[in-house]
């Protein structure tokens, strides 16, 4: 969430910068709403000081008048003690709508991009940062996609999660379940060798946790809800992890702060259909470990780089071809205001499947988390948060599963060979 002060500050920039969101005219009105409804904010807030202050006045002044035996004199400050009680009331009910609705608008208003975000409305208008500078694996006619690998090797099977509870709820068996737990595994360990804390947090969440990092209001139709107990299933481990520091105010020398978590991840995906969401491409249920940071805001975009850099070593260790994307402003999160995509290639469906998005959020979720530190003249200041996939497993085995097929059977790579503890799926 933005600041209102910020908002004052840098209107035209802002501006600006939503433009590349591809916000319209029409909608930046609504920072004129948030000037508008803040100053009106003021005006009622001095208002109720002076109800009060007098009121305190008077109270004091009651007590002395009783004590000298001018009670007419006192009877008369009561009377307006009790007027200023109604005004108090009143002015503090305006106070209450008009921050209720100041904080509905900010709601409303995505991050402001970094200077280097593209402009761009789609996916199509997302920049290559780093490319796969290598020829991308060739495989035979006879290539299969992973999902008829998996029917193949008795590894994984679709039909039977939509028998269970539906259509996107893969069911892995056999040696697809040992690589699923070596990734994870892998990932974790990785993850604590570069300095993350590893947590297992909840799988649910209330309402205060989905809104703080902004997947509500924003993305409440993409969450699976449970309605009798208020509570949200986790899209990311983000979410829950990145809450443990909601409405703390850190030591500015515990900077960074890094923390990683597996768990399994729940997105309703409402709408998508056809060929490019067909297996492991896109699921309602999957597992996913995630690496989270708490900065100072002046070490934050190397932190990013940092991640990126954490998350290409992954990739590079299980041999998978991959790229690096910068998203256009039409393509970023609403709370992010920099996110690099990692995508790897798939050989047998010839095209590239995101498997990690990496992303600084400044002071967007930390403003809504209120998470604080003390700088060196002891004033509070917003942190900035970043977190990254590191990696999400469903296309990451897809991956794995078509680049590495041949004759005998899918090859493992060499670094996850301790994990699974077989070299080859045949």
């Amino acid at each position: 969430m933005l600041q209102v002060s910020r908002i004052k500050a840098e209107k035209n920039n802002i501006i600006t910068a939503l433009g590349k969101r591809g916000w319209s005219s029409d909608r930046m009105a609504i920072l004129d709403q948030v000037i508008e409804l803040d100053n009106s904010r003021k005006s009622i807030q001095t208002e109720n000081d002076s109800y009060l202050s007098e009121r305190n006045s008077l109270s004091k002044e009651i007590g002395q008048l009783f004590k000298a035996g001018k009670q007419d004199e006192a009877n008369e400050a009561k009377k307006k003690v009790e007027l200023l009680k109604t005004q108090i009331a009143e002015t503090e009910e305006k106070l209450g709508r008009a921050v209720s609705k100041l904080e509905e608008l900010l709601l409303e208003i995505p991050n402001i991009p970094h200077s280097s975000v593209p402009a761009g409305q789609t996916d199509e208008d997302n920049e290559v940062a780093k490319p796969w500078s290598d020829a991308l694996p060739e495989l035979g006619s006879e290539a299969l996609p992973h999902w008829e690998l998996a029917t193949k090797y008795n590894i994984l099977d679709m039909k039977l999660g939509v028998k269970i509870t539906g259509a996107g709820f893969p069911v892995f068996r056999g040696k697809g379940s040992r690589l699923q737990r070596a990734l994870i595994n892998f990932f974790l360990d990785e993850a604590s060798k570069a300095g993350y804390e590893e947590i297992v947090p909840p799988l649910l969440v209330n309402a205060d946790s989905a809104k703080a990092t902004g997947q509500l209001p924003d993305k409440e139709g993409q969450m699976y809800y449970v309605e009798k107990d208020d509570l949200y299933l986790i899209p990311t481990a983000e979410v829950p992890v990145t809450n443990i520091y909601r409405g703390d105010i850190v030591n500015v020398a515990d900077f960074p702060i890094k923390l990683t978590g597996y768990t399994q991840c729940f997105r309703r995906e409402a709408g998508s259909y056809g060929a490019d969401v067909k297996g492991l491409n896109r699921v309602h249920q999957f597992d996913k470990v995630e690496i989270v940071q708490f900065q100072h805001p002046d070490q934050s975009y190397i932190a990013l780089e940092e991640m990126v850099q954490h998350v290409e070593g992954l990739l590079q260790k299980l041999e998978l071809p991959y790229r690096i994307l910068r998203l256009c402003g039409g393509d970023l999160s609403f709370a992010s205001a920099l996110t690099y995509d990692l995508e790897v290639y798939s050989a047998a469906q010839k095209r590239w499947l995101e498997v990690s998005s990496v992303s600084n959020f400044e002071t967007f979720q930390s403003n809504r988390l209120k998470l604080r530190y003390k700088d060196a003249d002891g004033k509070k200041q917003l942190a900035h948060t970043l977190n990254g996939s590191a990696l999400a497993l469903a296309r990451i085995i897809a991956a794995l599963l078509e680049n590495n097929q041949t004759e005998k059977g899918i090859v493992i790579p060499e670094a996850l060979r301790s994990y699974t503890g077989f070299d080859i799926i045949d």
